[in-house]
């Protein structure tokens, strides 16, 4: 019993290595693919705007 909880658990934990690994690498993929826009373009960064105040401002790297 105490055999198959470890298997269980291993492979929770891999699962979830996994989905991160593959969060992150999306995450990357995007950074790049916005760099490599800004790149061609001549742009010094990408304007989004605020909902609230309806103002543009440079998106962040978190967003």
């Amino acid at each position: 019993m105490a055999q198959l909880i470890t298997i269980i658990i291993l492979v929770g934990a891999a699962w979830w290595l996994y989905r991160r690994f593959v969060s992150d690498a999306k995450r990357l993929q995007e950074k790049s693919r916005r760099a490599e826009k800004e790149r061609q373009t001549g742009a010094v960064g990408t304007l989004v705007k605020d909902p609230a105040t309806g103002e543009y401002r440079v998106k962040r790297d978190d967003e």
